[in-house]
């Protein structure tokens, strides 16, 4: 009788333990299951999009190079999503006023993610209107590069005798880096 004693104690201990661990692992899920997802916390590092020194190097230069063709003196830049400055071209004969326009037409493009001639009735009226924002410039000649339908730079063309013909340009060099991803 002393040898079933240990016996019993040890079947009896085990079969409680496993109970034990059946027990909390059946309302473990089920609580889980009552949960309503809770949201995620913020990201502390966020990962962005940055047009290469190649790309923004190959879109300016098919603008430069779309404008010679025509016989126009334009300066081109590129800016990044921040309105730094990538690339800047400023081609044979293109006056002091090119570089500045250029660059606003970019920094415009990229931060509304529009072409700048899609972007000029919103800056009209008596009253602020978006033409207040500092730094950007609201005629034809500025498109931003894409990607995954975000805008990640802005290619602006300046010098041309029309606005048309300075976005036409920068859709040159939109052109030569084709889709991005």
């Amino acid at each position: 009788m002393n040898a079933k004693l240990p016996r019993t104690r040890l079947v009896l201990g085990m079969t409680a333990g496993l109970a034990t661990v059946a027990l909390a692992t059946g309302l473990g899920a089920a609580q889980a299951q009552d949960r309503k997802p809770q949201p995620s916390a913020p990201q502390a590092v966020v990962q962005t999009s940055v047009l290469g020194v190649d790309a923004a190097t190959r879109a300016a230069q098919a603008a430069l190079d779309a404008a010679e063709k025509e016989g126009q003196r334009v300066t081109v830049a590129v800016l990044d999503r921040s309105g730094d400055v990538r690339v800047l071209l400023k081609g044979d004969g293109a006056g002091p006023q090119t570089e500045e326009s250029a660059k606003r037409k970019a920094f415009t493009a990229v931060s509304f993610g529009q072409p700048t001639s899609a972007l000029n009735k919103n800056a009209q009226g008596t009253g602020p209107t978006i033409r207040d924002i500092p730094g950007t410039l609201f005629l034809a000649g500025g498109v931003p590069v894409a990607v995954n339908g975000g805008p990640i730079a802005g290619i602006g063309v300046g010098g041309a005798p029309s606005g048309d013909l300075d976005e036409k340009f920068a859709a040159a060099g939109l052109r030569a880096i084709g889709e991005l991803r």
